[in-house]
């Protein structure tokens, strides 16, 4: 896939999360392309879609960042990864799932291409959901990264100083 459906993909699903995280997210999300330049410039070649794109390897430090780290950034982080790796697994060529296998895993059989049109139909439903999940959950009441100040106000649950505050904070 290319790195802005990866982008997107990471973004739209951490902003129903947590809105603060998305910048983590994202970075994230380009995260095992830029590992291998990285690995490049040490003098250790690495090819694509190899070692850095182990999906256990990023489900792994997903789900053993997230009770361990308070701010959620490490698992913003590694659910960027995570979710890059997934989404190339959706490709022909597919991810390998572990260091120690010996065969590609493909999601929804591995029909896609990188840059055909179903990638980006794929990145902008998902973006697509995400969205339409922010707004019902703000429509019933319960989001609880974006404040309703004037709301609060109004109903006496704070004082004016402090609506002044962050009237125009949004997270």
């Amino acid at each position: 896939m290319k790195w802005f459906n990866h982008m997107a993909i990471a973004g739209a699903t951490c902003a129903v999360v947590n809105p603060a995280l998305v910048p983590v997210a994202v970075l994230g999300a380009t995260a095992p392309d830029w590992l291998e330049w990285i690995g490049k410039a040490l003098g250790r070649r690495v090819k694509h879609r190899t070692v850095t794109h182990y999906f256990v390897v990023w489900l792994v430090a997903c789900l053993g960042a997230w009770p361990l780290d308070p701010t959620g950034i490490v698992t913003a982080f590694c659910y960027g990864g995570l979710t890059h790796v997934m989404t190339d697994a959706m490709t022909v060529t597919g991810v390998p799932f572990g260091p120690h296998s010996d065969r590609r895993f493909h999601l929804f059989g591995g029909r896609f291409r990188t840059g055909e049109p179903a990638e980006y139909g794929i990145a902008f439903g998902v973006v697509a959901v995400c969205a339409v999940l922010v707004m019902l959950l703000s429509a019933s009441g319960w989001y609880p990264f974006f404040y309703d100040w004037a709301g609060l106000y109004n109903s006496g649950v704070i004082d004016g100083a402090e609506w002044r505050a962050n009237r125009f904070r949004f997270f």
